[in-house]
């Protein structure tokens, strides 16, 4: 037995799904209003993880303008067969399901083949694809009038069937995430039911034929923490894969609060839990359905561990998969060419408090203590022109520190946009072009600041709680960015970085 800690990949990485092709295993999580779509990562361990990619990476295939912290891309699943692995996701604020596919996840995907269903739902999401022993494939997803599925064709996405019903929805708008298996002849159903939420939970089912009728496991929920005291919570959404020795594993999501309040920010992060099969053969998850920040299981042997830099210099010609934009990117407004050695932005018309094309570059916040700083050169030439960093978590809840001008004066500016509230907390006179603008965060609070010969200087202070999902709402986790906008035109200097820190505290736990 391993040792190991949760989340194995934390911050905002929520709806996991794993596959396994011999000694490697490849996992996909939901990425929302974010571009690139679709985080893909690579183990062969299980616990270490390294981001190789996206499942979708060219902007003109997937059309994200109108997306919120609702829409987007939820709950993808990841299949592997015949050499070629397969995702299928849904992008709720497009044209719904579609499949990717690729004989190498680290080389790139395929554009989108989308699923027309030949129906109406007034919700339907959370794809699944099932590869059976004869060759035929299953699709299953939610909908409102329960989990329906088809024979598909995965290389086409045509539907080789009528959709059929196979379970209603046992909790009501709940069940959703379903996945199919085949174990020892027999199918297995497993759903996410309770709303991903702190009700949430995992339930699994059984029939003799794909199609139902399903029986329940008799101890469902098999993971839960809905009644639990736990720094891990809204466990839930989970899928199944066996290692090569034979044993069992669940990959899920959950989410770190913060105090007896509960509020997360960092979002829904992947965890993992050993499984194991009992003699009447249903599954059973963890310690008695419950799982733990620090737990063993008989992990496969350690693979490498990839160990990010803390600062990202920008002279390579393409970001590394962690950078992210909100909505798809704007054509011109971010450049790693114009000014060799920085990342560029041109601030658009649009605010961070706007769906619509915005110039904004970030990273997820995957660790309660950390420090976050920039190099920012950057000359307002208006009241207007604004430049920095900020902490979002969606249009409505969002903190930024930034150079502009008041009152014909460059200056140094904290804001905080918390519902419909919207304050400039702190100013100080900046006559310096460039700059090293830094927010050092905690569980609690996020401090705003300068560096300057190596000393930071607080500004201002704020409450994580307020960009917590409690609060602000919607299914993301926070992102550090950079930004630029004109405030309703185009920014008239554009705004250089010539590197970003991202330093964790060295024993944080994970």
């Amino acid at each position: 037995m391993t040792k190991y800690h949760n989340p194995i990949i934390p911050g905002f990485h929520p709806d996991p799904s794993i596959c396994r092709v011999g000694d490697d295993y490849y996992l996909v999580t939901s990425s929302f209003e974010y571009f690139p779509c679709l985080p893909v990562f690579h183990s062969r361990d299980l616990v270490n993880w390294m981001q190789i990619g996206h499942a979708v990476e060219r902007p003109e295939a997937m059309d994200l303008g109108t997306a919120t912290c609702f829409g987007g891309n939820w709950a993808p699943t990841i299949r592997y067969h015949n050499g070629w692995f397969y995702v299928i996701c849904t992008n709720v604020s497009d044209k719904g399901h579609y499949i990717v596919r690729t004989q190498d996840p680290a080389a790139g995907w395929s554009d989108p083949s989308w699923i027309t269903l030949g129906t109406s739902h007034v919700a339907t999401f959370d794809p699944s694809l099932f590869f059976d022993d004869d060759g035929k494939v299953y699709l299953t997803y939610f909908a409102t009038e329960g989990l329906m599925q088809a024979l598909i064709d995965p290389d086409t996405a045509r539907l080789l069937s009528p959709l059929r019903r196979i379970a209603d929805s046992t909790n009501g708008f709940t069940s959703e995430g379903p996945h199919l298996y085949k174990v020892n002849g027999r199918y297995y159903l497993m759903t996410a039911e309770g709303g991903t939420e702190y009700g949430h939970m995992e339930s699994i089912y059984r029939a003799d034929n794909p199609w139902g009728p399903f029986t329940p496991c008799p101890h469902n929920p098999v993971l839960s923490h809905r009644s639990l005291y736990s720094p891990l919570q809204v466990t839930g959404h989970g899928d199944l894969v066996q290692d090569p020795n034979g044993n069992w594993w669940m990959v899920f999501l959950a989410v770190r609060p913060n105090g007896y309040q509960p509020a997360h920010h960092l979002g829904r992060e992947t965890c993992l839990a050993p499984v194991v099969w009992t003699e009447d053969g249903w599954i059973k998850v963890g310690d008695n359905r419950r799982v733990s920040l620090e737990m063993d299981g008989p992990l496969p042997p350690a693979g490498p561990v990839f160990v990010y830099p803390n600062r990202t210099c920008f002279d390579q010609p393409v970001l590394d998969p962690r950078w992210v934009f909100v909505r798809n990117p704007h054509p011109g407004c971010w450049s790693l060419s114009e000014r060799p050695r920085f990342l560029r932005l041109r601030g658009l018309p649009a605010t961070l408090d706007e769906v619509a094309p915005i110039a904004f570059v970030g990273r997820r916040q995957e660790h309660f203590i950390v420090t976050v700083a920039a190099c920012l050169d950057f000359i307002p030439k208006t009241a207007l022109d604004e430049a920095g960093l900020c902490i979002r978590m969606n249009e409505g809840h969002h903190y930024e520190i930034f150079k502009s001008i008041r009152n014909g004066e460059p200056r140094l500016l904290v804001r905080r946009t918390i519902g419909t509230l919207t304050a400039e907390t702190a100013s100080i006179p900046w006559p310096l072009h460039e700059s090293t603008l830094a927010i050092r965060a905690d569980s609690d609070w996020y401090h705003f600041g300068y560096i300057r010969e190596h000393t930071f200087t607080e500004l201002d202070q704020a409450e994580t709680r307020y960009l917590s999902t409690e609060v602000a709402r919607g299914f993301n986790g926070v992102t550090f960015g950079m930004y630029a906008t004109g405030n309703g035109e185009q920014c008239s200097a554009p705004a250089d970085f010539l590197w970003f820190d991202y330093i964790p505290e060295p024993h944080e736990p994970r």
